[in-house]
């Protein structure tokens, strides 16, 4: 037995036991990472210099890409260098910022995918009212909601969570500091305030999703009257990628947080979690803006303009 006052560090879950498999998950994740930067990175850079993309839709694709950008870079380093220099350990504060974090941008990423499924809506079933109902101060009210609410639901759970006791160790069953496993160490019946709060906010999340829903169900109606074949193709393969990626990340984010612990188990854990925080960032990039003619276009002008000035 043991609270929280005398824990000065967590133990991370081992990937594996042997250094050939604890190298080949370094690399895995190195090459995770590399891809997730490359892609929202290419993203940020190119929106942020192409003045005509300084629009609604590639302003919230900035955003998002932010966001991928703060989930992957809080994660996966963590599990990078435990694999690499074959260690467990990270301190008591470390793990506390990094739960915070990894709430933020989670928690910011869904509003700003429920942000973009109404951008996608207004543009193509209320086109005329585009520049009135995203003008440039309501998309930056926007934006800030879905930044300010994630900061506040990062704050209430973190400042929940690590007030409650522990008695039950410090050995967390997941490669980084997720809510579940820190919520399995807490004494009994200690842990149901919190429990309350994530019902809550996956109450607000399951809202979402049904405004997403019944945003699209609109869409597609719209777009099944649009009278050229390609047009409706390309209205449907901008749609469903999105309708997908969200029910794949509020489908596995809600089963990590409410499954039942009979079913649990660490290989269980281990792909869940990496399905909503780890595929994501590497996915949003493909899904969201890279399949844009548009904005792949701007990012090729973006690379040979800075490969003919060196």
């Amino acid at each position: 037995m043991c609270n929280s006052s005398s824990i000065s560090h967590f133990l991370l879950l081992p990937l594996a036991d042997t250094r050939q498999l604890q190298l080949l998950h370094f690399c895995l994740f190195l090459g995770i990472s590399l891809a997730a930067l490359l892609g929202n990175g290419l993203i940020i850079s190119t929106v942020a210099c192409s003045h005509h993309l300084h629009t609604p839709m590639f302003f919230f694709l900035l955003n998002l890409a932010l966001t991928d950008l703060g989930c992957i870079c809080t994660t996966v380093p963590k599990a990078m260098h435990n694999s690499l220099w074959d260690t467990r350990n990270i301190s008591y504060s470390g793990c506390v910022i990094l739960l915070f974090l990894f709430l933020f941008f989670i928690s910011t990423e869904f509003s700003l995918l429920t942000i973009i499924c109404y951008d996608r809506y207004v543009s193509i079933c209320k086109p005329l009212h585009y520049r009135t109902l995203l003008g440039s101060r309501a998309c930056a009210h926007m934006a800030a909601a879905a930044w300010a609410s994630g900061f506040l639901n990062a704050l209430l759970h973190t400042g929940n969570t690590f007030s409650l006791p522990l008695c039950h160790g410090n050995a967390l069953g997941q490669f980084f500091c997720e809510l579940p496993q820190i919520l399995k160490l807490t004494c009994s019946n200690s842990y149901l305030r919190e429990l309350g709060l994530i019902a809550v906010s996956v109450c607000l999340s399951f809202s979402c999703f049904v405004f997403i829903v019944f945003t699209y169900v609109q869409i597609f109606r719209a777009v099944l009257r649009i009278p050229s074949e390609q047009g409706r193709h390309k209205a449907f393969s901008t749609c469903l990628p999105h309708l997908a990626v969200v029910s794949l990340f509020l489908s596995t984010g809600t089963f990590a947080n409410l499954k039942p612990l009979s079913i649990s188990s660490p290989s269980l854990d281990l792909a869940v979690s990496v399905l909503y925080s780890v595929v994501p960032p590497v996915l949003n990039p493909l899904i969201y803006s890279l399949r844009n003619q548009e904005l792949k276009a701007a990012v090729w002008t973006l690379m040979t303009g800075c490969f003919q000035e060196h």
